[in-house]
């Protein structure tokens, strides 16, 4: 490791807590995704950044229309750039969304608090991925702040988006098509110990059965809607069972998956429901056949509801997320991610390569043509950061640890390592 990375590596020890206060900050700032009220946290985070010496920082409101297609109450993207020399070379796209799931239910903190205790910091969005937000902007100003020998050259982009829970149209997906970032090469949010190279894809569909409603005295009279659903749910359960014989080849990543994961139906208890409403989740694993994906379930539902006179079926999709990699192992990004994690975190081998069941705003890069990788805050796998769960937290020693990383390895690629 030269001189520049120490220097790089103390100028992180040395701000470590305003770090966390940073992080702290923001999840403070609710931004909860559903019901998608984001722009609260959009301008919050583009004035911290502000504060703290990126000039060019951007809050790039989006137009109430698409915001409300998205299923959003208000966002607003957040873009801020550091060049390096006269900016021409490499250009490094550092992405994490602030949008996240509710709290629901369980938390013995509040989820709200951003509380400290041993070493960990709980909150809601912690880890998913307000945490890569501060590790990422903090890798950036090591890099800007700390006073290196080596002239870097390049630009690096922090775009930080609100809409990763939705889909990243209006995020992500939505700078690259403006033309906002232009990136050589991306890095997305993740966790510490392992640089993820893929990621599944996913369907989801909204099936709605009409019957007919009736007195439930003559419930002969009527078309059950809940009863054919039930058929239809046997039969997507059934073919359920086939997907565990579609082997990934990615490490990490298994088979497809289907869940239902909501049900509505009915008027009322003495009524025979005239209709009935499922939303289903179906993972796509990288390189699976998206559109034979949908044929087959289709297929399904319309055989088990086949026989069920005057009942009406109405499939639609509501999701095609396309899966993200896998990377090559070899790349580039991926060498310079390797060398930098194994000489910061000493005595732990090397970094583990693979793919996650998840489906993330990785893919839109990955669309593009883009090299790219999941890196940044977290434990070894999502269930003991309780993503997406009660007392979602990260180790503090973590995000240090990944801020770290990140900014040696962004040395790296904006010409230190040539140097």
């Amino acid at each position: 490791m030269n001189q520049d990375k120490k220097r790089v590596i103390q100028w992180i020890d040395e701000h470590q807590e305003d770090m966390i206060s940073f992080l702290k900050k923001l999840v403070q700032t609710p931004s909860d995704n559903p019901a998608g009220d984001c722009y609260p946290i959009a301008a919050l985070l583009h004035q911290q950044l502000v504060e703290l010496g990126f000039e060019d920082s951007s809050l790039l409101e989006v137009e109430e229309a698409a915001v409300k297609a998205a299923g959003m109450i208000s966002l607003a993207n957040v873009v801020a750039s550091a060049e390096f020399g006269s900016g021409e070379g490499t250009n490094v796209v550092l992405n994490a969304h602030g949008d996240v799931v509710p709290p629901g239910l369980g938390w013995s903190t509040d989820p709200y608090g951003g509380e400290i205790i041993d070493g960990k910091m709980y909150g809601r969005g912690v880890a998913v991925s307000k945490s890569d937000i501060a590790a990422y902007t903090y890798a950036v100003l090591a890099l800007k702040q700390a006073k290196l020998d080596v002239a870097l050259q390049g630009k690096v982009d922090l775009a930080f988006t609100f809409d990763e829970e939705t889909g990243g149209e209006i995020g992500p997906k939505r700078l690259l098509d403006q033309g906002v970032i232009k990136p050589d090469l991306a890095i997305a949010a993740g966790f510490t110990y392992s640089a993820v190279n893929a990621h599944n894809g996913c369907l989801h569909f909204e099936i709605k059965t009409i019957g007919k409603s009736a007195h439930a005295a003559l419930p002969h009279t009527g078309i059950d809607a809940i009863e054919a659903t039930t058929e239809i749910l046997k039969a997507l359960y059934e073919y359920r069972k086939t997907l565990s014989a579609k082997k990934s080849a990615v490490p990490g990543i298994d088979h497809p998956t289907l869940v239902v994961g909501l049900i509505t139906g009915g008027i009322n208890t003495n009524v025979v429901p005239d209709e009935c409403k499922i939303r289903i989740d179906r993972r796509l694993i990288p390189g699976e056949d998206a559109v034979l994906a949908e044929a087959e379930l289709r297929e399904v539902v319309n055989q088990a509801a086949a026989d069920i006179e005057g009942l009406k079926v109405d499939i639609h999709k509501i999701l095609h997320a396309n899966s993200f990699g896998p990377v090559p192992e070899d790349s580039p990004l991926i060498a310079a991610l390797g060398a930098n994690w194994q000489s910061i975190m000493k005595g732990k081998g090397e970094l583990s390569i693979n793919g996650v069941p998840i489906y993330a705003d990785a893919r839109h890069f990955y669309a593009e043509g883009i090299p790219t990788i999941m890196f940044g805050v977290g434990p070894k796998v999502l269930e003991e950061a309780n993503g997406h769960r009660a007392d979602e937290n990260i180790r503090l020693e973590d995000l240090l640890d990944a801020a770290k990383i990140i900014a040696c390895t962004l040395y790296d690629l904006l010409g230190g390592e040539k140097a």
